[in-house]
């Protein structure tokens, strides 16, 4: 018996039970749609990361405040804990001052949750605080009027920048201009002189659009009742003197707030790059779609398991259909190979249906939900390929059973 004959053989034995055929599938069906649509899902958030993060620059770094253990009394060294809050205003102007040649600029930040108000409408929202070398080293850009000048940040006016996501709060409309517009912010006035040019979600899905910015004075003084800033950011000039300048400024903060070694467990502050972000987020992006992949694979597996079940049943009802096709001449190998190919279409139809319910599933999350998906065509392959060899792996064991029969038991089989 020839590949195309057994082929048929094969076909006609599936198609005579259609159900149990669909239902052997399903396995397969749910574990290869569910690697497309995890993959899919995975790489659409680690290219969401890498966006994120380069649209912020590749050469930026950002410090956090710490916990120190032992510091430097003015009188003599003693073990203590030190605040958490340990970043100061006076720290981003050093640092911006002392380290031209690898820092181009700082932007100290403040943040807080407040309640905004217009007219009649109230929503709640973020405060940023910040300077006015804030566009420049977070790659900021204002759509609309214009951003806040020094003197006014001296001058700790009432005035701040908004973005879209706060326009659609407060209007309904994301594209309404609120140039001019006066705003309460916790129940002060404040004049807005300026819209963000939207950014969309930011790294960890959070809406980066959904937030006012104010001069850092007024929001330290006025509204957040701060002393300490949230976070520093630091442009350097450059990606290559981005670890010297991370090595003068963690040695100069050392001095200045009074360190004792050793470093860098006694610091009080933390210092990241973006590359470091960026490789952290996609670990952590990769790990759960390792893990979501296992689960889908374990699917596969079962479905493998079903399609041995079933094969094993089929093989049993058809014993003596087996024993009249040895009785004319089908070989041991006619035999193993027409149940090997029932196995192998079982499982790649039940594959290349499940390919289409990821791809599907990939793109109605992009359009109803605005996740972002990007369907792998090496895990399309990937997934046939496994897919096919679950079923030929599982169905080895009841074609085997199959070609040893013995036609004269098979004839005879009730």
């Amino acid at each position: 018996m020839n590949l195309l004959e057994s082929l048929r053989v094969a076909i006609r034995g599936l198609s005579s039970n259609k159900m149990r055929t669909m239902l052997t599938m399903l396995g397969i069906i749910i574990g290869v749609g569910v690697v497309i649509l995890v993959v899919a899902i995975g790489q659409g958030a680690a290219q969401r990361v890498t966006e994120t993060i380069n649209s912020l620059g590749t050469n930026l770094l950002t410090i956090f405040p710490g916990q120190s253990h032992i510091r430097i009394n003015a009188v003599t060294a003693q073990g203590q804990q030190g605040q958490s809050n340990s970043l100061t205003l006076e720290d981003s102007k050093l640092i911006a001052t002392n380290f031209k040649e690898t820092v181009a600029a700082t932007s100290p930040q403040v943040r807080g949750n407040i309640q905004v108000r217009l007219e009649n409408k109230d929503a709640n929202t973020n405060l940023t605080g910040v300077t006015t070398d804030y566009p420049f080293v977070n790659n900021i850009e204002v759509d609309h009027g214009r951003f806040f000048t020094d003197s006014e940040v001296d001058a700790s006016l009432k005035i701040c920048v908004v973005g879209v996501s706060v326009a659609e709060k407060l209007t309904g409309d994301a594209k309404t201009d609120l140039t001019g517009r006066t705003i309460a912010i916790n129940r002060q006035n404040f004049q807005i002189v300026g819209m963000l040019k939207p950014k969309g979600s930011g790294a960890w899905g959070q809406d980066q659009d959904d937030v006012v910015l104010a001069p850092i004075s007024t929001a330290m003084r006025r509204i957040l009742n701060k002393q300490f800033i949230n976070n520093l950011s630091v442009r350097c000039v450059d990606e290559r003197s981005m670890p010297l300048a991370q090595e003068q400024i963690a040695s100069f903060l050392r001095i200045r707030h009074h360190l004792l070694p050793p470093f860098p467990d006694n610091d009080d502050f933390n210092i990241r790059s973006q590359t470091e972000l960026m490789a952290s987020q996609q670990s952590v992006t990769g790990t759960m779609t390792s893990l979501l992949s296992a689960v889908a694979i374990i699917s596969l597996v079962v479905g493998g398991i079903g399609i041995m079940n079933i094969m094993l049943v089929s093989v049993t009802e058809r014993t003596r259909e087996i024993g009249i096709r040895k009785a004319i001449g089908a070989t041991p190998r006619d035999i193993l190979l027409q149940f090997l190919i029932e196995a192998g279409i079982i499982s790649l139809l039940g594959g290349l249906i499940g390919i289409g319910l990821g791809i599907g599933g990939s793109m109605l999350l992009a359009a109803i939900a605005g996740w972002a998906t990007i369907v792998s065509t090496t895990a399309i392959v990937a997934a046939l390929v496994v897919s096919g060899g679950v079923g030929i792996f599982f169905g080895i064991y009841p074609a085997s059973k199959a070609a040893a029969l013995n036609p004269i038991d098979a004839l005879r089989f009730e």
